[in-house]
């Protein structure tokens, strides 16, 4: 995988939650939970599945943080 984004986390997906449109996809990346809403034909085209080894790429662009 080649890509631009330079924050890259492997992680392994524990849920998958779809909804009409978009899933929830959400991956323990060290015991911490990263969630990333993806659309659902990309999880299928994908094969993203739960107990799989899938990616975070973050562009820092769009991380927000709010308290």
């Amino acid at each position: 995988m080649k890509i631009s984004a330079r924050n890259v986390l492997k992680g392994k997906v524990i849920e998958v939650t779809k909804g009409a449109t978009t899933s929830h996809v959400r991956l323990d990346v060290g015991g911490n939970i990263i969630t990333a809403a993806i659309t659902n034909e990309a999880v299928d085209e994908l094969g993203i599945a739960v107990g799989k080894d899938a990616f975070a790429v973050i562009k820092s662009s769009d991380v927000m943080i709010g308290v």
